[in-house]
């Protein structure tokens, strides 16, 4: 069964970029990998799926980026605010 590994804690100040990393060292070839988060009190919220390259989130001021050997992920927030906080999952999935 794959895993992911994430950071328990990180932390930004207002308007100060920030670099959410996610390692999935026993990704399968078929996996896309999906990065979601999650508002206290509400559902999970899926913000991007990708299986390799870089995909932009204009809503978020963002961006996911899929490393080469797709081991690692990590999702980049430029401009976060203080809604931005929240539980920050990856998973991984056919």
């Amino acid at each position: 069964r794959a895993q992911v590994q994430q950071e328990a804690l990180l932390e930004t100040t207002e308007g100060t970029g920030i670099n959410i990393s996610c390692s999935h060292p026993k990704i399968q070839t078929s996996y896309s990998i999906y990065w979601y988060r999650q508002f206290p009190g509400r559902g999970p919220e899926l913000l991007v799926s990708a299986h390799q390259g870089f995909r932009e989130l204009p809503d978020i001021a963002g961006r996911l980026s899929v490393s080469a050997d797709r081991l690692s992920s990590a999702l980049w927030l430029g401009r976060p605010r203080r809604g931005d906080a929240a539980v920050y999952y990856c998973a991984l999935g056919d």
